[in-house]
């Protein structure tokens, strides 16, 4: 087992809110809303790896982005203190967080920065961060990434129809008592 520290949220990170684009033209950039990209300008609000947090809508529909990027008032960008935490360990702790269960709305669920500042994440080491993030990332690229995990599917689907082809077809001789 390793060490750990139990910290809240705004311990490690500056949750910001997001802003409208419609004075910006199209452009490279993505803009992100809860429920994803919703289009691209010419314009970003921020240039360096963010968790996106849902604020209104889907709120387990977290992103994580390392690219710059502009978000809309339905999601929080978070600026990380990654001399504290790697931003995607951050992104991966989160998702096990089931921020949905955090909703105070009656209508449409949503979470406010003071909720989410409150919340206590635990965080290794940034040895032990990297190589939780290597793990989960290849885990990831296996279960997402057509071209990885397909092929090893069928690899193992194929050993193990060897597997129990060759048991069912292996006969013994009856012994003769």
């Amino acid at each position: 087992m390793f060490g750990y520290v139990n910290v809240c949220l705004s311990d490690v990170v500056q949750i910001k809110n997001g802003k409208d684009y419609k004075a910006f033209n199209t452009g490279e950039y993505p803009v992100y809303g809860s429920g994803g990209i919703m289009t691209y300008i010419d314009g970003y609000c921020y240039d360096k790896p963010s968790v996106l947090i849902p604020r209104k809508g889907s709120l387990t529909n977290l992103f994580y982005v390392e690219k710059p990027f502009w978000n809309v008032d339905t999601i929080f960008y978070t600026e990380i203190d990654d001399s504290l935490v790697i931003p995607k360990f951050l992104y991966y702790i989160l998702q096990t967080k089931h921020l949905d269960k955090l909703n105070k709305a009656g209508g449409v669920p949503s979470l406010t920065q003071s909720i989410l500042n409150k919340l206590v994440i635990s965080i290794p080491s940034l040895k032990q961060q990297k190589h939780i993030v290597s793990i989960l990332d290849r885990f990831d690229k296996l279960c997402n990434d057509i071209s990885e995990g397909l092929p090893a599917e069928i690899e193992s689907r194929q050993k193990q129809y060897e597997y129990y082809r060759d048991k069912l077809l292996s006969f013994k001789p009856l012994n003769k008592d």
